[in-house]
């Protein structure tokens, strides 16, 4: 009787306290906080709930990553630390997890937060509040318990062969060399999602488009948008950006998929680093470094790449006439299940301050990433 009557006061604390997250009100948030931080054997009941918070976050079509980043945006460090260890304990209750959790569960910071009871329970009311207003999403892939596919050992060859290089292209200094890498890793992945188009019309297998979801932060993020859209657009997918949470949904068959997200991450880094370098230039001419200038630079970096990603596309599908067709069909199939997945997207201006240098510095740097004939970009000098 003593044991129930504790369970039914922790609890009591406990939804006393929750009224806050429906809440704005910051004086009932606080009082909130007093009546958890007074009461230690609440503390494994708010753990409890928590958890509970996270699941409903995987019933709504949330994934770990889209969470954490809408916390990292509107919330703070150690509210992201807390999440994380959450998501943990959440997910070490399932057998198996969606195949691409694992990378998402690995770049979690689990850290404990160290700060006062008070500053404690101010923290989880803080960041519940936000898990329970999660708006429901449509899913780009099964959640924890559901029936899974068997899993795959490694990678596909190719997806190996595109990391290396690509990796190779971000970590050379030489312009010229970053250029033929990152050609022959497009020339991969279009050859790749050719022979895909090819098994599966042979064979029938009916497979359909899936998803994923691939992060657009600020700062620049419509320029980052763009880019991505680029990138997905010449790899067969069609890609929409939710700017509210900061991510854009990728939607194209399952051998397009990662390799999209792929290049889409290596164009990014290798063009911040031009933009680093020509802002260099600039303050070395006495101009100043301004915001006006970096958008200028990466929205030109990404209308410059998305012509000559098209390009490149049309160049290889082109080689294999016969093949046309089996492509044709399966853009058709992904724009259906992209209207499907978004009925509602409108088109949007771009927001953005003009800069001559910027836009030129840009378009140049486009130039040299790498997406002309690979085999030209890779024939030595004379």
């Amino acid at each position: 009787m003593g044991r129930e009557a504790v369970v039914s006061t922790t609890r009591s604390t406990v939804e006393k306290a929750f009224e806050a997250l429906y809440t704005d009100d910051d004086t009932a948030l606080d009082t909130a906080a007093s009546l958890l931080a007074a009461d230690r054997a609440a503390d494994a009941e708010l753990s409890r709930r928590g958890e509970e918070f996270v699941r409903r976050a995987w019933e709504r079509g949330w994934q770990p990553a889209d969470v954490v980043r809408l916390v990292r945006r509107d919330l703070a460090e150690e509210h992201v630390r807390l999440l994380g260890g959450l998501i943990v304990s959440e997910t070490a209750r399932y057998e198996r997890l969606p195949a691409r959790w694992a990378a998402q569960l690995a770049d979690l910071d689990t850290t404990p937060v160290r700060a006062d009871r008070f500053s404690s329970a101010t923290t989880s009311l803080e960041l519940y509040r936000l898990l329970v207003r999660l708006p429901s999403l449509e899913p780009v892939g099964p959640v924890p318990g559901d029936a899974l596919p068997a899993a795959v050992a490694g990678e596909p060859r190719m997806l190996t062969r595109v990391r290396a290089l690509l990796a190779k292209a971000e970590a050379t200094g030489y312009p010229e060399e970053a250029e033929a890498l990152t050609a022959k890793a497009q020339e991969l992945m279009a050859r790749h999602s050719l022979d895909e188009a090819a098994l599966a019309a042979r064979a029938q297998t009916g497979d359909t488009p899936g998803a994923i979801r691939i992060g657009v932060e600020p700062p620049y993020e419509q320029a980052k948008a763009i880019l991505l859209d680029a990138v997905a657009a010449a790899n067969h997918c069609r890609a929409v950006w939710s700017e509210a949470y900061g991510f854009s949904t990728v939607v194209g068959f399952e051998a397009d998929l990662d390799p999209v997200e792929l290049l889409y991450t290596s164009l990014l880094v290798q063009g911040t680093a031009a933009m680093t370098r020509a802002e260099a230039e600039q303050r070395a001419g006495g101009r100043k470094r301004t915001k006006s200038f970096r958008q200028s630079f990466l929205l030109a970096y990404a209308n410059r790449l998305g012509a000559r990603l098209a390009s490149t596309s049309r160049r290889v599908a082109s080689e294999t006439p016969t093949l046309l067709p089996a492509l044709a069909s399966r853009e058709v199939a992904v724009t259906s299940r992209t209207d499907e997945l978004f009925p509602e997207t409108r088109t949007t201006r771009v927001r953005a301050m003009w800069d001559e240098a910027g836009w030129t510095h840009g378009t140049t740097a486009a130039d040299r990433a790498g997406l002309t004939d690979p085999h030209r970009a890779l024939k030595p000098g004379p």
